[in-house]
Formats: C-alpha cells, structure tokens, sequence
C-alpha cells in the first residue's frame, strides 16, 4: 500500500479525496467544483489552483487544517 503526502505536487485530486474525506469541503467553500468532477483523477492541486486562480500555498494550508495535518517543516 502506497503511503499518500498531502503535499505530492502529483497527488491526484480523487486520491486526495479519498484519503482525507474532510478536504472536499475546502473546494465546495471556495466553489471550486473539482469535487465529483470527470477530470479530478487527472488534475491536482496545482491544477486546481491554477484553474480557479488561488493561491496554491495558502490553499495548501487550509487542506491540510481541514485534514487535520500539521503545516511541514522547513
């Protein structure tokens, strides 16, 4: 079994729904509607944010709260 890194840059949006069931509820508040869409296995975070123009690090930071993941460390 494949251990999951929130912050995969290739981690697909389908698998980060399924391993952290909390963080549709982030893309359903900013009305992003990756969650159910046909794409979301193909796309990632960085597609995402890309697509509904946010900022990818502080979106990053409200997925993992949502996870209830700590911030990583630098």
């Amino acid at each position: 079994m494949t251990v999951s890194n929130i912050d995969d840059p290739d981690l697909p949006l389908t698998r980060l729904f399924k391993v952290w069931p909390e963080t549709p509820a982030v893309f359903i508040r900013h009305r992003m509607l990756c969650f159910g869409c046909p794409i979301a296995p193909f796309h990632t975070i960085i597609d995402a944010c890309e697509e509904y123009e946010l900022d990818e690090e502080a979106f990053r930071a409200e997925l993992r709260a949502a996870a209830g993941l700590n911030p990583p460390r630098r």
